[in-house]
């Protein structure tokens, strides 16, 4: 089977022509379940069946809303909460890129994680709402990299229940920026792999397994690079929805995103590295065997001259009537042959490399 370095999954989006700002609902989509967590000082509630509005005093709730296939759902969410028509029409569609929306009631952020249920490297949008002391996400199917957030919340000591929202929001893209890592680790693990197969010339590589590894990583790069202009926009706004305090944390979530940026270009360098290299073995394979075969031909060329001479056909050849003749031609092929195979040996040219 061929090995396929593209494979095309058809976005959702809107009909061409579409107003801005309409909401088409995937048939393929789930039903919505929402998961609320109402979060202050004395503790977390959580419900699977919370009453969709805004948080009362003193609290910030996180609603999770797993499932984009009801309208009905999705509609009422952005009432209550006043959440714009575009930046909806952007939570449906499930192919925008990550990036940062300021409006008028909210802040509308679009980041990526690594799909936990798919068998490739593919990623998942996740949309948040940071609309004052709420934080609504939507998730397209169940299975996320916000566990590690919900274990802090539930920790009573934890210090993230005291903060507020923006600070919930933070700790929601530092979850999704740190899930790359492992991602980005399995590549160099790969990388690493594949280059000893090929020093250890097993045949299990192909160039079509390297160039795919290649794919992988710029997918990856396409991913991050959008994350790190994403936390540039916030960080640069002049009326930040985040405190000062917490844009230091944010400050911190950028730097992974270069760190992720760098590893990423180091190893999309060792994979063009380990092209050169492929290509490089299978050159040298090829010498070697043109080598052997160029020896056998050399060894084969006296032989050949031999037989030669005595098989033409003429009346007058003396040799041809010696008792001996046949044992002495094949006596003298055999110490031609011993000896050139013995000459090549001590060259180094036949049965070791030469050094």
């Amino acid at each position: 089977m061929a090995l396929r370095l593209f494979r095309y999954r058809k976005p959702h989006r809107s009909p061409p022509g579409s107003a801005p700002g309409t909401m088409t609902i995937d048939p393929d989509a789930g039903k919505p379940r929402l998961h609320a967590m109402l979060i202050g000082p004395d503790g977390v509630e959580e419900t699977d069946s919370p009453e969709i509005a805004p948080p009362p005093e003193g609290r910030v709730l996180w609603l999770n809303v797993t499932g984009l296939g009801d309208l009905t759902t999705l509609q009422s969410l952005a009432r209550v909460f006043s959440l714009h028509p575009l930046a909806m029409e952007d939570v449906v569609s499930r192919n925008q890129r990550p990036k940062a929306e300021d409006y008028e009631n909210h802040q509308f952020l679009v980041l990526r994680m690594p799909d936990p249920t798919a068998d490739d490297l593919s990623t998942e949008q996740v949309s948040v709402f940071l609309a004052g002391r709420a934080v609504i996400t939507f998730e397209n199917r169940p299975g996320d990299v916000f566990d590690p957030v919900r274990a802090r919340l539930r920790n009573p000591q934890s210090p993230i229940r005291g903060r507020g929202a923006d600070y919930l929001t933070y700790a929601l893209i530092d979850a999704a920026i740190d899930s790359f890592f492992p991602v980005v680790d399995r590549m160099g693990e790969r990388l690493e792999s594949l280059e000893d197969a090929i020093i250890a010339e097993t045949g299990a590589v192909t160039i079509g397994t390297i160039h795919a590894t290649k794919h992988d990583l710029m997918a990856l790069r396409s991913t991050i690079w959008p994350m790190r202009d994403m936390l540039s926009a916030i960080l640069r706004e002049e009326h930040p929805r985040f405190c000062e305090s917490t844009r230091i944390y944010l400050r911190d979530a950028q730097d992974h995103t270069f760190q992720l940026i760098d590893m990423i270009e180091t190893y999309r360098e060792i994979a063009s590295g380990l092209v050169d290299i492929f290509l490089s073995a299978q050159s040298n394979r090829m010498n070697e065997v043109m080598q052997v075969l160029t020896l056998i031909a050399t060894i084969f060329i006296p032989l050949t001259f031999i037989v030669g001479v005595y098989g033409m056909n003429f009346v007058d050849m003396p040799e041809l009537h010696w008792r001996w003749g046949y044992p002495a031609v094949l006596m003298l092929m055999a110490v031609i042959a011993l000896a050139l195979t013995a000459w090549f040996r001590r060259k180094g040219w036949l049965g070791r490399r030469r050094r």
